[in-house]
């Protein structure tokens, strides 16, 4: 995972965790209608979030087999034609 990559996902995490308290505050405090407005927007936000994240892993699952495909490559043969003793 690149910093980049670090930095959006931690970035994405904040944004939901911030909009969790929200919604927390507004249901503690009665605010039923107000909260379930909140409850969208905070599941819009995990869904962000996670899908963010399969973005990343699948980028990465890819690196790996691509560098797993270059290290399973079979030994070099020589050419056919040479004629053995």
């Amino acid at each position: 995972m690149s910093p980049l990559d670090s930095l959006i996902l931690d970035a994405k995490q904040a944004i939901l965790d911030e909009q969790h308290k929200r919604f927390q505050a507004l249901q503690r405090e009665g605010r039923w209608q107000e909260a379930m407005q909140q409850f969208h927007v905070t599941l819009t936000c995990a869904s962000d979030l996670l899908n963010e994240s399969l973005r990343v892993l699948e980028r990465a699952l890819n690196r790996y087999r691509e560098q797993q495909q270059g290290r399973s490559s079979p030994p070099s043969l020589p050419p056919c034609d040479q004629a053995s003793s």
